[in-house]
């Protein structure tokens, strides 16, 4: 999070897109890798993956058979809501997105996401990230795992998470490349997957400690 202050107030996001982009756009907004196979090709492969998990948490197979009841709801409910709390605060951003503005040949000004309540003049609703969400989402995947106790389902978890972050940063970074999003909108978008994924564990094992006091009095 620090890394990500600094990086806000240094005002670095304009700078690396205006290396990306100028008067007449991005060149790759349109590439075909970028916007068929990492933006919708992702995006599609994010959905199936995400059924698989609520597939997974009802009816468990391989690994999942491992993984008691309660953790498996952990994880659908944590991926559910990391994705809900990104879209949320992208409903409520004023934030446009890059190639909105007047320098990259639209009508938006630059403001920072830190300027609550001022318009830019573009459409808003760009911040943070979310297609680096269909990634991150999944950290919630992760943590049964990595707070095993177990040494391998602790590299399991360690596994998953690096995979899962790699796959945020790249997914991240072609969006960032086409001129949709700053920088910073990826890693904003992490630490919302991350604290919400966390969150999302405290409060499944509170609840978990209370229903074993209360069985075992």
């Amino acid at each position: 999070m620090v890394l990500t202050l600094v990086w806000d107030a240094s005002e670095y996001d304009l700078s690396a897109m205006t290396w990306l982009g100028g008067p007449k756009g991005f060149a790759w907004r349109d590439h075909w890798w970028l916007s068929s196979v990492m933006h919708t090709g992702a995006k599609q492969l994010a959905v199936l993956i995400y059924l698989g998990v609520l597939a997974m948490t009802v009816w468990p197979q391989g690994v999942w058979r491992r993984l008691e009841r309660h953790q498996r709801w952990e994880i659908a409910a944590g991926i559910t809501l990391s994705l809900l709390a990104v879209t949320a605060i992208k409903r409520i951003s004023l934030t446009s997105c890059p190639w909105e503005l007047q320098a990259f040949g639209g009508v938006a000004s630059y403001v920072s996401h830190w300027s609550w309540g001022v318009r830019d003049g573009g459409s808003g609703s760009c911040f943070p990230g979310g297609h680096a969400s269909s990634a991150f989402a999944f950290i919630a995947l992760s943590l049964p795992w990595l707070t095993s106790t177990d040494t391998n389902q602790q590299r399991l978890g360690r596994a998953m998470t690096g995979v899962i972050v790699l796959s945020g940063l790249v997914l991240g970074l072609s969006q960032t490349l086409r001129g949709a999003h700053y920088p910073s909108h990826t890693a904003w978008t992490a630490l919302v997957c991350a604290a919400t994924a966390w969150a999302n564990h405290g409060l499944f094992a509170w609840w978990r400690i209370k229903r074993e006091l209360s069985i075992n009095r």
